[in-house]
Parts: structure tokens; sequence; C-alpha cells
């Protein structure tokens, strides 16, 4: 059946299939076909939103007309979801099953990157071969051997300092005490336990260390750790002449030739205040 609709559709008629068509007899005028034709063309675009409009505040007051004379509106299109909208919060990335996770973002568990601590027996190997190549292959002699190096460890590591970088023996001092004013030749093998004379037997740097400085840190460093122990009250050692200009800049004074002699090798002795020292540390720059 057809519907005839009244007022200025009157010369229009809805057809079976709900679409509107003019009647044969009363063709429309212009204006009223260019209107029709636009209202259709505007409600096709907004019927997407119509709905949503519709739930808030009811049928707009434009359309209700057309739904009372038995418009039929075409089925809005499929609406996506609000989650395919949204943006969704962005998720941790993950490593896939039986990856591994990088080296570079695991944690590490490293040492140290630069540590001065005093000697043990477990350094002894490492100090025997940085001191064999720095006294050996420049005089042919060591100041301390290996079984001299853990009897020394053994009796007052206290005595000893060593730096170490990253774990790695990179320059060290060792020491023991002695109880008379001057040095012997016993006191290249003897620790004296009620001795007021610290004896720096060896200062030591690793070849790939040297000429940074690091023999001048590691005995300022080792000058505070005895001014650290009260019965101690001097340093003494003793070096071949053209040392001693390298010594005297930390405070150590000539007191003249050593009566300890290796080989055809002659040594100056040198002791060292460790009260003026805590001046001159202040004072150096160090």
């Amino acid at each position: 059946m057809e519907a005839h609709v009244p007022c200025f559709l009157a010369q229009w008629h809805w057809g079976a299939s709900g679409s509107i068509k003019p009647c044969p007899s009363l063709p429309p005028p212009p204006e009223v076909q260019m209107h029709h034709e636009l209202t259709l063309e505007f409600w096709r675009g907004c019927s997407d939103h119509s709905d949503s409009k519709e739930r808030k505040r009811g049928p707009s007051s434009v359309t209700r007309p057309l739904r009372e004379l038995g418009h039929r509106r075409e089925a809005p299109a499929a609406r996506m979801s609000m989650q395919s909208i949204l943006p969704l919060k962005p998720e941790a990335p993950s490593l896939p099953p039986g990856t591994s996770e990088s080296p570079s973002c695991q944690r590490r568990h490293t040492l140290p990157a630069s540590e001065f601590r005093c000697l043990t027996l477990e350094d002894a190997v490492s100090v025997f071969e940085i001191e064999r190549e720095a006294f050996i292959s420049v005089s042919g002699i060591c100041p301390l051997y290996l079984d001299e190096i853990r009897h020394f460890l053994t009796l007052c590591p206290e005595l000893s300092l060593g730096w170490f970088e990253e774990g790695r023996l990179v320059a060290f001092i060792i020491g023991s005490l002695w109880d008379k004013d001057r040095l012997t030749q016993e006191s290249l093998t003897l620790h004296r336990p009620g001795g007021r004379l610290a004896h720096l037997h060896v200062l030591a740097v690793h070849r790939t260390f040297r000429q940074q400085g690091k023999g001048s840190i590691l005995l300022w460093r080792y000058l505070q750790h005895l001014g650290s122990q009260p019965a101690v009250r001097r340093a003494v050692l003793m070096c071949e002449h053209a040392l001693v200009p390298f010594y005297e800049k930390f405070g150590f004074q000539a007191v003249g030739p050593c009566a300890v002699t290796v080989g055809s090798l002659a040594f100056t002795e040198l002791q060292c205040s460790l009260r003026s020292h805590t001046f001159l540390r202040r004072n150096s720059g160090c």
C-alpha cells in the first residue's frame, strides 16, 4: 500500500520499499525537490550520530515529523567499541620464552673501581710478579722474594697497602717495624713488633699503570695509614741516590748513607716524621 502525505509533500507518495516517489500526475516543484534531496542527504550522513544523541535527550525535533509520517530510517553502521577507539596503556615489552636477558640489561655485580686496602697472603703472588718485573729487569735483584713477602704479610699485614683497580692489584707497599734508630742488614728480613720505625721495604707499580702518578698517591696514602697507628712515630727507607728528590717531596729527609748494601749497590737512608706529615698532606695538593 502507498500512504499519501498531506501539506507540501502532497505531491509525493511513499512507495512499498519505503522510498519517496513523485506522483505521476503531479510533478513536484523544483524548490520542493531540492529541499527533499538535501534533507535525505543530510540525514544519511548523520545517521551514525543520531542514536547516541537520542539516548541522552530523546528524538530530535527535526526527525520526529518524519518518523510520525512512517519514514523508515536506514540501519546505523556497526560501531567500533570504545576499547578499539581509546588508546590502550602501553605494556612493558617481554622477551620470548627461552630467550635470556641481554648482558647489558642484567644486574651487574662489580668490584669497586678503586680500592686501597692492606694486603693478604692471597695477594702475595701478584705482589711478587709486579716486583719482579719492576726490579729484576732493572737491577737484577728483588727487595723481597716470594717467601719474604709471605713472611711479612703473615706477621704484619697492617703495615702493607695495596691499590686495586676493579679487583686487580696495580701498586703496593710492604713494610715492617724496626726498633733501632738506623737500618741494618737484619732490618731487611726482620719484623720487630715493639719498634717505633716503620721500615718501607718496597714500593712498586704495575708496568701498565706507571707514569700516571699512582706511586705518589699510594705513598701519601700509606703515610696517612701509618699516622693512624699511635705506636709508629717515623717512617724509614733506603733508596738509590737518584730517587732521593722524589721522596723528599713527601717529607723524607736524608740522614746519610745506609749501612745496608746489596751486591755492589749503595743506598741513601731517609726518614720522615709522621707528626709533620699531616701538615704536608694538607698543602701537597694530592
